[in-house]
């Protein structure tokens, strides 16, 4: 199997890509690299300021990069609906759709919404996303929707009796739940893609352990120990974006592939495809799954 290199990828000049947060961390050097190769990217975040920084120190190493900001809060529904809404009125065509902003062990919050704050953000305001922006991907030949995943989803399964947490809040076990419901997604809306015989491509990565901006999230105590462990064992962002960038700009990769790190327990190294759980291959939990987010964005989608 041949080692994924950037710089093999050639110009993907007259494509468009949405990377949500990508004014730090994975996402920022997701954008980077997705502007190097003369992509159109689309700075899908929720602070102007911190966008219009990352814009700016973006430019400085890729002067003729081309690169708009559009607003999204993925804390709240109708933030992803007005963003789907200015890029359709923008845009006619959207190639990578990259789904990476998310939040990593809060404690026990409420999106705007009302649905628990890891599984609204890091899942059902993508799944939403990709619903509203869908009719442009599936007209976009050769598109790929890519969902960021993590090794956390291997312990966790989905609660469906307590999707909000209400019960009992475990950050680490909720987070892992947010996680896993990212990748079931991906694998099931490939599926529906198969089904319907589309031509466009859903995929999945993790970063494996990468030291990046979410470990901001954690307590004190917590947050002192995560930084120093990732930087010794893991990998940096830009290391750790990799495996999203094989799934959207490799030309082999095949839909419902997952991919993440290739060294010691995926917690580095080259990207390759990687297995996931077994829970995150049951049909009756991915169709289960996919109507309770339907019911809960209060949308269908219609592949």
């Amino acid at each position: 199997m041949k080692t994924f290199k950037l710089e093999s990828i050639p110009s993907q000049k007259g494509k468009v890509a949405i990377v949500t947060g990508a004014n730090i961390g994975l996402g920022y050097e997701t954008a980077l690299a997705l502007a190097k190769k003369e992509i159109t990217v689309i700075l899908a975040c929720r602070s102007l300021a911190k966008a219009q920084k990352a814009m700016h120190k973006m430019i400085k190493e890729v002067p003729d990069a081309d690169l708009e900001i559009i607003l999204i809060d993925l804390n709240s529904l109708k933030s992803v609906r007005d963003f789907a809404e200015e890029f359709g009125e923008k845009y006619s065509r959207l190639d990578f759709l990259i789904a990476n902003a998310g939040i990593m062990m809060p404690p026990f919050q409420k999106t705007k919404d009302g649905f628990e704050s890891q599984f609204g953000v890091n899942f059902l305001a993508h799944f939403l996303l990709v619903n509203r922006l869908f009719p442009i991907l599936k007209n976009t030949v050769g598109s790929r929707v890519v969902m960021l995943s993590s090794l956390a989803h291997k312990n966790a399964r989905i609660n469906f009796s307590n999707l909000n947490a209400e019960k009992n809040y475990s950050n680490w076990k909720v987070y892992g739940q947010s996680k896993l419901a990212c990748l079931i997604f991906a694998y099931e809306l490939q599926r529906r893609i198969d089904d319907k015989g589309l031509k466009l491509k859903s995929l999945a990565a993790h970063p494996g352990f990468s030291s990046t901006n979410l470990g901001h999230l954690l307590p004190n105590i917590g947050a002192k120990l995560f930084s120093p462990f990732a930087s010794l064992i893991g990998q940096n962002a830009k290391a750790g974006a990799l495996p999203t960038l094989k799934a959207a700009l490799d030309p082999t990769v095949k839909g419902g592939e997952y991919f993440g790190p290739s060294g010691f327990k995926e917690i580095k190294g080259a990207p390759k495809v990687v297995n996931s759980s077994s829970r995150s291959h049951d049909l009756l939990v991915a169709s289960k799954l996919w109507t309770a987010a339907e019911e809960m964005t209060g949308e269908k989608f219609n592949v």
